[in-house]
């Protein structure tokens, strides 16, 4: 078990404390019509006292190894889950560039990518017609902000950050900036543009299904400035862009965040749970 919740954690505390005072209550109660011999009071006060401690390590055990939580925002559900993107229910969102690239070659897109195992292994067709699905899609007014980028070998219209593709279960979205090193990037407030302008796109297109992501920028996009921010940190900002966005799901549908198993470890959901709101 790696320890990312401290042993004296104010929310482990503040847990404890809660069940503690229940079984306190429960005790006293019983007491007052159980007697207890003047010879077991030390001992039954000991096992008492370790019982208590019992509950404690129980409860902060438990927050380091927390694979899962649900917490309501503004009236939606969300869930913060340990899994496989692709094995959600509902629409599943995958990241793309703002070029809505689909070149999987470790040089325009990762083969370890979400982005390009969704290319390379759920596709299932042609990655053709998913390029000619794209270009004919009906964006908004807007959504295409160039189209005649100069990009050797690579696709020269050029989508808002946010922009929605819907294809068949899929949420295709523009999300990352590129340089002309084909490397991947966003500055802190065109994340904040990319999570408000998402928001808005899957309010629109959700049709009361359950949506599914993954936290934006945990992989190799890099926030410039913000080197060593935490999947956390992007975990709390996504939760809260969500919370002043107008997107409401309704019951049964849900928002489903989706952590990589090699990720969870680094994230304190005990602290996420127990916030109002998530953040």
């Amino acid at each position: 078990m790696k320890i990312k919740v401290s042993f004296f954690d104010k929310n482990v505390y503040k847990r404890s404390v809660n069940i503690i005072a229940g079984v306190s209550t429960t005790l006293s109660v019983v007491l007052l019509f159980v007697n207890i011999p003047a010879d077991f009071k030390i001992l039954a006060g000991i096992i008492f006292l370790l019982f208590l401690f019992f509950i404690y390590v129980v409860i902060w055990a438990r927050a380091n190894t927390l694979r899962k939580i649900n917490i309501t925002i503004e009236g939606s559900t969300v869930s913060i889950t340990t899994g496989d993107i692709f094995g959600q229910e509902g629409w599943k969102t995958i990241a793309f560039n703002e070029y809505f690239d689909t070149q999987v070659d470790d040089v325009i897109i990762s083969n370890a990518s979400i982005n390009g195992q969704f290319i390379k292994s759920n596709l299932k067709v042609p990655v053709r017609d998913l390029d000619a699905h794209i270009a004919n899609f009906k964006f908004d007014d807007g959504d295409i902000t160039e189209n005649c980028v100069s990009r050797p070998n690579a696709k020269t219209r050029r989508y808002r950050l946010g922009t929605i593709c819907v294809y068949n279960d899929f949420l295709l979205t523009a999300f990352a900036r590129f340089d002309d090193r084909n490397q991947a990037y966003l500055t802190m407030p065109e994340y904040l543009e990319f999570l408000i302008n998402f928001w808005d796109k899957v309010n629109k297109v959700y049709a009361q299904q359950s949506v599914s992501t993954t936290i934006f920028g945990s992989g190799i996009t890099r926030i410039k400035g913000h080197k060593t921010i935490s999947d956390e940190d992007l975990l709390k900002i996504m939760l809260w862009t969500f919370r002043i966005s107008e997107m409401r799901f309704k019951h049964p549908a849900k928002l489903t965040i989706v952590i990589h198993e090699s990720k969870i470890d680094q994230i304190n959901l005990l602290d996420i749970a127990s916030v109002k709101n998530g953040v």
